[in-house]
């Protein structure tokens, strides 16, 4: 049941951090996955890596910001194979920065690229899920889908949205074979994070964590393989947390 051989995925944002994890955990599974970001250098090692373990690839760079960008992706895709099976939305950005001095260009780019480059590659490669009748779409949520943290309110507000964006696709789209859901990963060190988690912020998340330790990248692929496959048919419109039990967490001391 989770088995990939013949699944075509893309992960948009998959060539760092988290998303880069999923790329090769699905091509690992069998899939032939596409792994995309804005970086053609970051593409090329990834797809030289997707390479390695025996699956077909593109070295494709694309923009989410730009909707040209995504569906000249979407389409060397289909020309190369044919469909699109799997979509993995994982790029995002943040700013640490209070609200007060949160400027509205700072606000709009990180919504830009966390909530609507999801809309825009989720309209883009959803319509042709939705005339083959099958797909699987993985939105990539967080913590802070949940609940705040201190001085990053763009970047909880943009992943709210990604929340609300997965139900909503999965109540328009199931009964038309195409699954909707999202991974809320708990605290991964990755680049857009590490900096933050090297300071008493670090601290406080290990403390809340009832595991005592942060995530390792290879922790988040079990369920994205799950949501990619046949074996996730009747799960949609679900957000499943991946963090060592800390939204389960009340006093852990």
């Amino acid at each position: 049941m989770f088995d990939l051989k013949g699944q075509v995925a893309v992960v948009v944002g998959g060539t760092s951090g988290l998303g880069k994890a999923i790329a090769l955990g699905l091509a690992d599974a069998g899939a032939d996955v596409v792994a995309s970001s804005r970086s053609q250098s970051a593409v090329d090692a990834t797809a030289a890596e997707i390479a390695a373990k025996g699956s077909k690839t593109l070295a494709l760079a694309s923009d989410v910001t730009n909707r040209q960008s995504l569906q000249t992706l979407h389409d060397r895709v289909v020309e190369a194979f044919g469909t699109v099976h799997i979509l993995v939305y994982a790029a995002g950005t943040t700013s640490k920065v209070p609200i007060l001095d949160c400027t509205e260009e700072l606000w709009n780019s990180i919504m830009d690229i966390n909530l609507t480059g999801a809309l825009r590659s989720c309209q883009i490669f959803g319509r042709t899920m939705l005339a083959q009748g099958y797909g699987r779409i993985i939105n990539i949520a967080s913590l802070s889908t949940f609940v705040a943290f201190h001085a990053v309110a763009p970047y909880c507000a943009s992943k709210a949205g990604i929340g609300s964006l997965t139900r909503s696709l999965a109540v328009e789209w199931s009964d038309k074979g195409v699954c909707v859901n999202a991974i809320a990963p708990g605290i991964f060190p990755t680049d857009l994070n590490r900096s933050l988690l090297e300071t008493p912020r670090g601290h406080e998340l290990t403390i809340r964590t009832p595991m005592h330790r942060f995530g390792k990248a290879e922790e988040v692929v079990g369920a994205a393989l799950y949501l990619a496959s046949p074996a996730a048919s009747f799960t949609n419109g679900a957000i499943l947390t991946v963090d060592g039990g800390y939204m389960a967490s009340g006093v852990n001391q």
